[in-house]
């Protein structure tokens, strides 16, 4: 994802947590949605080699490594943000579309209809280690100045209100997957609100790692 990143100071949030420190935000975990299908571009990226992590995931602690993958995040490293978590991205698909309206429910597409979005980004990918597979959503949603974006943050963080809809976990081989938001954050850059999730797709997986997972992609420049 190229070293462009969303321009301007962020902050992210977690849904339903009010907002974390440095901004961040992790969210609500309400209903969940299944994974859309719809997809423009898919990208097989196995980083190849037997390994999932490298060496800074083997010596630093959790904490650590998410500092780190989060600083490979915001420059656009995707393969080495998620390696620094102990994960392997095995593919990834992602779909640009002008508008936003069609690819969202509930208060947040009620948002949309008077407030439209200016560009909507989104990506799936699956990354593995050895115990297990996770699918990580993320969704760029662009607006055209600062303050419609915080509206939409303040919306999108509490609990079902609704959410983009994520690109679908089939398209990765994978089986469908329900996004539940229960492993969210989001960050605004700028005129921009990034919402990512994950969620366990096969095998055994972390709460705590799929956390990690969310706020890490959270910091993803659009692709």
């Amino acid at each position: 994802m190229a070293q462009r990143r969303i321009g301007g100071a962020g902050g992210g949030s977690s849904k339903g947590s009010g907002g974390g420190s440095g901004g961040g935000s992790r969210r609500k975990s309400s209903a969940g949605v299944v994974a859309a299908g719809a997809v423009v571009a898919i990208m097989a990226a196995s980083t190849g080699g037997g390994g999932a992590a490298g060496p800074a995931a083997d010596v630093t602690g959790p904490d650590t490594r998410k500092t780190d993958g989060k600083r490979s995040a915001r420059d656009g490293d995707l393969d080495d943000a998620f390696a620094r978590l102990g994960k392997r991205v095995r593919s990834r698909v992602t779909r640009h579309d002008a508008e936003c309206l069609g690819h969202s429910y509930k208060q947040v597409r009620e948002f949309f209809a008077h407030t439209p979005c200016t560009g909507l980004d989104r990506l799936v990918l699956a990354v593995d280690d050895a115990t297990g597979t996770a699918v990580v959503s993320v969704a760029w949603v662009t607006f055209p100045d600062r303050g419609r974006a915080d509206r939409f943050k303040r919306l999108v963080d509490v609990p079902g209100t609704g959410d983009i809809r994520p690109l679908g976990s089939t398209a990765l081989g994978l089986a469908e997957v329900t996004f539940t938001a229960a492993h969210y954050w989001s960050e605004t850059r700028g005129a921009s609100v990034t919402v990512a999730e994950a969620e366990p797709a096969a095998g055994s997986v972390d709460p705590g790692a799929l956390d990690a997972l969310a706020e890490v992609a959270a910091q993803l420049p659009r692709p």
